[in-house]
């Protein structure tokens, strides 16, 4: 399974090629997770006319909740990343932690997530 970031969603509603055709092509196989922060963001950027339409899509996907666990997780990533000299925001590490939690990879056009794989954090798509 893939855990899709909303970087790649974002390019999938606004038609950008190749992450159409990418996306559709997991959609249709059944192999795409929804991290929860990543279902917030992209409800909470839809414009109002689109939210029912967005609800009903995204309802279709498994949905990737946090665990106590996985916030004991964060905490260690934090730690690692400050003395590897790296910081990485909340958001990023809840959505990464989720993929690991649930063995999933992760897809994301964010440079941060690709930092977080090469410290050993996350194991990223190769799309």
């Amino acid at each position: 399974m893939i855990a899709v970031d909303t970087s790649v969603w974002i390019d999938f509603f606004r038609g950008r090629m190749p992450v159409v055709e990418k996306l559709a092509a997991l959609l249709d196989r059944d192999q795409v997770t929804l991290p929860a922060p990543v279902k917030i963001e992209i409800l909470s950027g839809a414009r109002k006319a689109e939210g029912a339409r967005l609800r009903r899509l995204l309802s279709a996907l498994p949905v990737l909740y946090p665990t106590d666990d996985l916030w004991r997780r964060m905490e260690t990533w934090v730690t690692a990343g400050s003395a590897a000299g790296q910081r990485f925001g909340v958001g990023d590490l809840l959505i990464a932690a989720l993929a690991v939690e649930h063995g999933c990879t992760l897809w994301s056009l964010d440079c941060d997530f690709a930092r977080m794989a090469r410290l050993g954090m996350v194991t990223l798509a190769e799309m």
